[in-house]
């Protein structure tokens, strides 16, 4: 369940003072605007739906009952109800400085754990020729890098190096840097992507602007890097936009959905059945790699997995049927057309 569905419901009431001192503890302590906004918005849902009731009057009843009601009455996944768990959490240890009694009613929601969607090399082929211009750009480094989207929309001109054939993401998940493989194959067409870029940037800095965001210790150290080029997104946006925390009009990143639909058009023009999104293109890179015969501690260490058994996911999609085992069926001769009794 998205949270975008709740805020024309809830746009009417004004935030209160907590929601206030909520926010600037989330960004006092460097969360993403993300998570930002998604902590504050289940924490007015949950005084919503207490009937407005201040949260230093309620506790693990109260919170039990909220977390229950979006398990069984929203039907919303164990990742969202995690989610808003972890935004109540901080309301009342950050904000409230209150601890929270341990949750033992809580109406779990089902956690699946499904299989990886990954498609075949030829697949891969099929979708990316159906793409063009900047998007099919991306999408040939997600597949060929390993990145989630993001990873790659966030992407800075310093991180590539055409060089030695390595690219690095900055702040990955759990705020981690990491190294991954360039593309050879790639190089040329990046190339000529990111001289358009710095056309578009040395007409943002001729017009008055071209910064882009920096992280906040770097802003301050390195006050004028944020206008100078190795610190320019590699995939900028069409158009400038005014930062919802500065108020500063520059340049942002491309947006994930402009990938997202692009795939998704891909998909349909292509007549793939599987259910394919950007993110399927990095399944498919490590799934890929392991079939090539790399170790399987080499592949986590691209994909940035801190536990080589998110990495063994992949072993199970690797067209050798289930846990990647042969049956030993396979193995006799002849494979078909078995004789039977009555062939004599």
């Amino acid at each position: 369940m998205h949270l975008r569905t709740f805020r024309g419901i809830l746009g009417h009431v004004p935030e209160p003072k907590l929601l206030d001192r909520m926010r600037a503890l989330l960004r006092t302590k460097h969360y993403s605007i993300r998570t930002e906004d998604a902590y504050v918005q289940w924490a007015r849902r949950f005084i919503l739906y207490s009937g407005k009731r201040h949260p230093s009057s309620m506790g693990g009843p109260e919170i039990n009952e909220f977390l229950s009601h979006l398990a069984v009455d929203r039907n919303v996944s164990a990742s969202t109800q995690n989610q808003a768990l972890c935004a109540i959490l901080f309301l009342y240890r950050g904000v409230l400085g209150d601890e929270v009694p341990w949750l033992s009613d809580l109406v779990r929601a089902e956690r699946r754990k499904p299989l990886p969607v990954v498609l075949t090399r030829d697949e891969v082929r099929r979708l990316i020729a159906e793409m063009t211009g900047t998007p099919q750009l991306v999408a040939r480094l997600l597949y060929g890098t390993g990145m989630r989207l993001l990873e790659g929309l966030r992407l800075r001109v310093k991180d590539l190096d055409f060089e030695t054939g390595e690219l690095t993401v900055r702040s990955g998940k759990g705020d981690k840097d990491r190294a991954t493989v360039l593309p050879r194959t790639i190089a040329r067409p990046l190339r000529e992507h990111l001289e358009k870029v710095r056309a578009l940037h040395d007409r943002d800095v001729e017009e008055g602007f071209g910064e882009v965001w920096m992280p906040e210790a770097l802003a301050v150290k390195y006050p004028h890097a944020a206008a100078s080029w190795p610190w320019q997104w590699v995939f900028p946006a069409a158009r400038r936009s005014i930062d919802p925390r500065s108020g500063i009009e520059r340049r942002h990143h491309l947006g994930e959905q402009v990938i997202q639909r692009a795939v998704r058009d891909a998909v349909r023009s292509a007549g793939l059945t599987k259910n394919v999104g950007p993110h399927t293109l990095r399944h498919s890179f490590a799934t890929h790699l392991l079939e090539g015969g790399h170790d399987i501690r080499t592949v986590q260490e691209l994909l940035g997995h801190a536990d080589v058994k998110t990495t063994m996911i992949y072993t199970h999609v690797l067209g050798l049927g289930a846990a990647g085992v042969r049956s030993p069926l396979d193995a006799l001769e002849p494979p078909s057309d078995w004789p039977s009794r009555r062939d004599g």
